[in-house]
């Protein structure tokens, strides 16, 4: 991503005795059992590739690296008390331009990393993550640009009685994204290679639960490089008509849902639902912009304004605000094959009540299931504090 509160926000812990997620504990499982069809789907889509490909080179990389955790948030600051240190396995296969968006993204790798982590405090014990990771070449592919998202696990999460003090990390397992930008040179001594560089790795469960004012650890790695193949196919040359794809005005429709949790810790986790509605204008082959509108029905902000009105904040609210709000949305798609990066900001034309700011942003994976169907993976943000990690569905006509 990079897509999480990648700043943070504030929590506020309280005792109260209002109603848990007992009452959906479907819908939990359902969104938990979505998070790991989204994972199947991207591990079959890669291994589609390695079965269609006239082409195949694979490489393996290992790094190790040694870093220090941002202070992002003031309310952090006693959980950085050391270094974080960690190793990268990643496995992945090189493209030579065999389909056109390899071609126009100067013939990446894609392949799937494993993160460990030790966090170097004890209340935030360790993390271990597993990515899809796409590796972009620059400078006569010697500067390597690695991109990676998937699901990361926390081994010491906070607990209100025995780590009160993790503030950070909510639940044990979240959204991961990670950064690396190597100097990389293969093939130096028969197949093993080097590689150094910077790396950020972020972890946050995007509000899905309290507390979660998250991490991010900026480090420095070095590791070795491994060509499985000796004989380096051709690239397929790049051809004037590549990126061309103009397209018609689009439309479509997306369903969005998922839990999410207030800042008030203990406050409960609730469903949310977003419909909304969009036109499209595809560019080319890679890019293309979006207009939307969307409406927005949380429970989580519902039991949060009823929850002001009883506390006697005395700040006017009387609990008898609208939780619904509408919003208006401009976004970008950049596509990689079925798969695309979205980013959106937003502004609500209707909002009744002030929770976080009326300007909101989105960021995510989007995947074509076909020509018209495709589902995403968000997080929608107000500035640098995550509202919501968003399950998505949608039709394109």
């Amino acid at each position: 991503m990079i897509f999480s509160d990648l700043f943070g926000g504030g929590d506020i812990e309280i005792n109260t005795e209002l109603p848990a997620f007992g009452n959906f504990k479907g819908l939990s499982y359902f969104c938990r059992m979505i998070k790991r069809i989204y994972l199947l789907i991207f591990i079959v889509h890669f291994g589609m590739y390695a079965q269609i490909e006239s082409k195949a080179n694979y490489t393996l990389d290992v790094n190790n690296f040694y870093g220090t955790v941002l202070k992002h948030n003031p309310d952090i600051s006693h959980l950085i008390t050391g270094h974080p240190s960690g190793v990268i396995l990643s496995f992945q296969r090189k493209t030579y331009g065999d389909e056109i968006w390899q071609r126009l993204y100067n013939y990446p790798d894609y392949g799937v990393s494993f993160l460990y982590q030790d966090m170097d405090n004890e209340f935030l014990g360790k993390h271990l993550g597993l990515f899809i990771h796409y590796n972009f070449y620059f400078l006569k592919r010697y500067l390597n640009l690695r991109i990676g998202q998937g699901i990361g696990y926390s081994t010491n999460p906070y607990d209100e009685d025995n780590n009160y003090r993790n503030i950070a990390h909510g639940t044990h397992l979240s959204s991961g994204t990670f950064f690396l930008l190597n100097a990389k040179k293969e093939n130096i001594i028969k197949s093993f290679g080097l590689q150094v560089g910077l790396g950020v790795v972020h972890y946050s469960n995007g509000n899905s639960k309290a507390p979660n004012k998250s991490t991010n650890t900026l480090f420095l790695n070095a590791g070795l490089t491994y060509t499985l193949e000796k004989e380096v196919p051709e690239y397929v040359e790049k051809k004037e008509g590549d990126l061309r794809g103009v397209e018609p005005i689009g439309y479509g429709f997306i369903f969005r849902s998922g839990v999410n949790e207030s800042d008030v810790v203990g406050s409960g986790r609730f469903p949310f639902y977003t419909f909304a509605a969009f036109v499209d204008k595809r560019l080319n082959k890679k890019s293309a912009i979006q207009l939307g509108a969307e409406v927005f029905f949380s429970k989580a902000l519902k039991r949060y304004i009823h929850f002001r009105s009883v506390g006697r904040f005395n700040d006017g609210t009387t609990g008898d605000e609208d939780a619904k709000r509408v919003g208006m949305f401009l976004g970008h798609e950049l596509r990689m094959n079925r798969v695309s990066v979205l980013t959106q900001i937003g502004y609500y034309a209707y909002y009744p009540y002030d929770f976080e700011g009326q300007t909101y942003l989105r960021a995510g994976v989007q995947y074509y299931f076909t020509k018209n169907i495709f589902g995403s993976l968000t997080v929608k943000s107000h500035a640098a504090k995550a509202e919501a990690m968003e399950f998505s569905i949608g039709y394109r006509l």
